[in-house]
């Protein structure tokens, strides 16, 4: 009985052991957030960023991060209320269904905390409601967006932070509608192309960056999270049919991260959830839209069961793929009136229960109560279309 005793405490003692720092593993004390705008996803491979693919060796990384296809409308009721792209108040808000009355994750931290968000631009001020210091500056230069975060955090005690570099996305946008004679025309990756050369100054201000926090010992009680708000074409900006625009690379380094591993796959609506989890707030919204908390960044979580559902990628494949169907709809019934009633009926939700859930109605995919529900009503919107072209084309 005494050995038997004597065995099961030691292997207690052993199993405690090993789950030491899964126990003594404390909360970050900050989150940053550090965006390059518009960064191609096989940008650390083919350019020379030295900081972020060692982040990528010593963190948590993926490839090809999704998020909602960079759409920005100018009209209509988004348009109202947000003054940027469809991936920024998603990713603030955590949830696909956006809506005024949501929270962002800024809004979470409490009051006795700071907050900021720099960047050198002004497009961002929808997403800025709620942080205690905003800093949005058009004549900012990307290198005194980096110095003006480093000054916040000397004099302030931050607890979550955005800072944005501006300048690769802009250029790329450039490239893509002024390059005509240039050795880059319409490529990003082409020779002399200052994408290039803004994606590589990026990663030296990232590595000033990340210097200032290791030089005040703030680096080990900090999470700081590399990635972009889209991603970029390789002809430039981040038109809406290219897969490119939808995803960007992502790397979470520092305090508890997991050193070199690797997901599959992740949504950028994800970051709030995941955000305010390594805060220990609470998440800013739960509706059925909400992203989830991806706890497999964390060294002590196992990540042999991690395959998550891929909606974002889903959706974004739906939309384009409901938009060319569109298109051909169009040609069609131009000659055959049918046709262009079936294009009505689809919209009016005649034929189908409900409308297709396209990028113009945005603001109306709440009604689909849940991401899941929302890709199904899709699916059937997309195979009434299939059947209708393939009946005219006989």
């Amino acid at each position: 009985m005494r050995r038997i005793h004597f065995v099961w405490v030691s292997f207690l003692l052993y199993t405690l052991s090993m789950n030491i720092p899964a126990l003594s593993a404390k909360k970050p004390e900050r989150v940053i957030l550090f965006m390059i705008d518009g960064m191609h996803w096989q940008a650390p491979e083919k350019l020379n960023m030295p900081v972020y693919n060692s982040l990528i060796k010593e963190g948590t990384y993926v490839q090809k991060s999704y998020m909602i296809i960079p759409h920005h409308p100018t009209v209509g009721d988004y348009s109202k209320f947000n003054s940027c792209s469809f991936p920024n108040p998603m990713l603030h808000e955590g949830t696909i269904f956006l809506s005024p009355e949501n929270k962002m994750i800024q809004e979470m931290i409490p009051p006795k905390y700071q907050t900021a968000f720099v960047v050198n631009t002004t497009a961002y001020r929808s997403v800025g409601r709620g942080f205690s210091t905003c800093i949005m500056d058009n004549k900012l230069t990307d290198d005194q967006t980096v110095e003006q975060a480093i000054k916040l955090l000397e004099s302030q005690n931050i607890r979550f932070m955005r800072v944005h570099v501006q300048s690769p996305g802009s250029i790329g946008t450039n490239i893509a509608m002024f390059s005509e004679g240039k050795t880059y025309a319409r490529d990003i990756f082409g020779k002399g192309s200052p994408y290039v050369n803004a994606i590589e100054n990026a990663d030296k201000l990232l590595g000033k960056f990340i210097d200032h926090l290791k030089k005040t010992g703030k680096w080990e009680s900090s999470v700081l999270i590399v990635t972009s708000d889209h991603g970029q074409s390789k002809v430039g900006w981040h038109p809406m049919m290219d897969e490119d625009s939808w995803v960007t690379p992502l790397v979470f380094s520092g305090n508890g991260i997991a050193r070199g591993r690797e997901l599959p796959y992740f949504e950028h609506t994800d970051l709030a959830p995941t955000i305010a989890w390594l805060l220990g707030v609470k998440s800013p919204n739960n509706n059925g839209g909400a992203g989830k908390t991806v706890k497999e960044i964390m060294e002590n979580v196992n990540i042999t069961s991690y395959n998550p559902a891929q909606y974002i990628k889903t959706i974004n494949q739906q939309i384009r793929q409901y938009n060319i169907l569109y298109a051909k709809m169009v040609l069609v019934a131009e000659k055959d009136n049918y046709v262009a009633n079936i294009m009505s009926s689809l919209s009016n939700e005649n034929l189908t229960p409900e409308p297709f859930y396209h990028q113009d109605r945005i603001t109306e995919w709440y009604k689909a109560d849940s991401t899941e529900h929302m890709i199904k009503a899709n699916e059937v919107v997309l195979q009434k279309m299939k059947e209708i072209l393939l009946i005219k084309s006989k």
